[in-house]
């Protein structure tokens, strides 16, 4: 049987509902703002796969920030899958570490789905590869969700065993599963696997800072087989091809909204990928109503008496319009009090959220003025380089020197 054209999928993974950073409370809806961000944004993947006609949508791991996510945040990530669900695209669910209960024999949050038997919904909670018809013809999907050392604790043979050996066996037997998916697929049909764990060589995101589980390293080599045509990764949160500039693409999509400020600077979306036996193409299509994030680094040391001047210049220097702001001001010890903050924030107003203004004080030290022998100097002399260390503007210090001689000269010849 021979494709007629490219098999349509849509990767994406680490939605993360629930983040509540940096958000407030919504008062039509009663939930946080950020947990709205982060559910538009998944809306926004549903809308873009039913418009482009997607025949498969993998979501790679992570719907939750939490293993028990409470009902509001199920009804959220569901209605969104229904609708995938009614316009008949095939979604294929991976159960991620977040998703996955502590013990094997609990639900995870994406059971639901198969216990229902929602329409073309697949939820990939063990090693498997899942022939799927398709109006374009049939794709293989291995699924590989999150590696839990539990199953292992089952047997004798593991029982005694240190973390790191674990590890050890938990890297072999997932090696071992990942050669057996590939031994079954057929060759004449494009082929993917989508796993969540981590790959060695990818760079990692923010995802450190709320994972859940002790993490597994797979090498790369165990996913760049032949078998596979894409590999659609979930759980680094930073998008990346780890096999770049060779077959098949190992992509981790990314997540969908940032975590924090370490993922300033990273771009947010998802992959869409024209599946071919041996000629698979893919893309990241990056969404740009993703909540900005925006660190604003202002150096008021040579702004004297006049340290907000130099925060508020810099801050015009940046589109602050709805993202989620922190300041860093560097100033001297003695401009720390001068610093106008109800300015900063009256600036910070198109700011969605001020997420802090911290000061980087500069403390002076005894040796600052850099006189050996400060005996040698008159006292004038000595109030001029003291003035000068502390950055005083040359028309202050002249004034002030002015003044300061004016009261020596009187102290030296008093009247009468």
């Amino acid at each position: 049987m021979n494709q007629r054209e490219p098999i349509r999928i849509l990767h994406f993974a680490d939605i993360h509902i629930g983040m509540e950073n940096y958000g407030r409370i919504d008062p039509e809806t009663g939930l946080n703002q950020r947990v709205l961000d982060f559910v538009s944004r998944l809306k926004e993947i549903v809308d873009y796969a039913i418009n482009h006609k997607a025949d498969v949508v993998i979501f790679a791991g992570d719907a939750f920030k939490t293993r028990d996510p409470n009902p509001t945040y199920q009804r959220a990530f569901a209605r969104q899958i229904m609708r995938l669900s009614k316009e008949g695209v095939t979604t294929v669910l991976l159960v991620g570490n977040h998703d996955m209960p502590v013990m094997e024999q609990r639900a995870s949050t994406m059971d639901i789905f198969a216990t229902l038997n929602v329409p073309y919904v697949i939820v990939g909670r063990e090693e498997k590869l899942h022939r799927i018809e398709t109006a374009r013809g049939v794709v293989q999907i291995a699924t590989v969700p999150w590696p839990q050392r539990n199953r292992l604790l089952k047997y004798e043979e593991y029982r005694g065993m240190t973390i790191e050996q674990l590890d050890q066996e938990m890297e072999r037997v997932l090696g071992d599963e990942l050669q057996r998916l590939a031994g079954e697929v057929d060759a004449k049909f494009p082929a993917i696997l989508t796993g969540h764990f981590t790959v060695s060589g990818a760079v990692f995101g923010s995802e450190r800072n709320v994972m859940l589980g002790r993490d597994t390293v797979i090498k790369l080599s165990s996913l760049c087989l032949e078998a596979w045509d894409y590999v659609a990764m979930g759980h680094i949160h930073k998008h990346q091809d780890v096999n770049r500039g060779n077959y098949p693409s190992v992509v981790y999509s990314g997540s969908l909204e940032r975590i924090d400020f370490g993922e300033e600077n990273d771009p947010k979306g998802f992959c869409w990928i024209e599946a071919q036996r041996g000629n698979t193409q893919w893309r990241f299509e990056p969404m740009r109503s993703v909540r900005p994030f925006v660190s604003i680094y202002a150096d008021a040391t040579h702004d004297g008496d006049h340290p907000t001047d130099a925060v508020l210049r810099e801050i015009a220097r940046h589109e602050i319009s709805n993202a989620v702001v922190r300041v860093h001001v560097k100033l001297l010890q003695h401009q720390e009090a001068m610093l106008r903050v109800g300015d900063i924030e009256e600036a910070l107003r198109d700011a969605y959220f001020i997420a802090g203004i911290s000061r980087d004080v500069q403390r002076d030290a005894r040796s600052r003025i850099g006189i050996q022998n400060p005996e040698t100097l008159s006292p004038a002399a000595l109030l001029e380089r003291y003035l000068l260390s502390k950055n005083t503007p040359r028309d202050h210090t002249d004034e002030l020197m002015r003044a300061a001689r004016e009261l020596m000269d009187a102290d030296a010849n008093p009247p009468g």
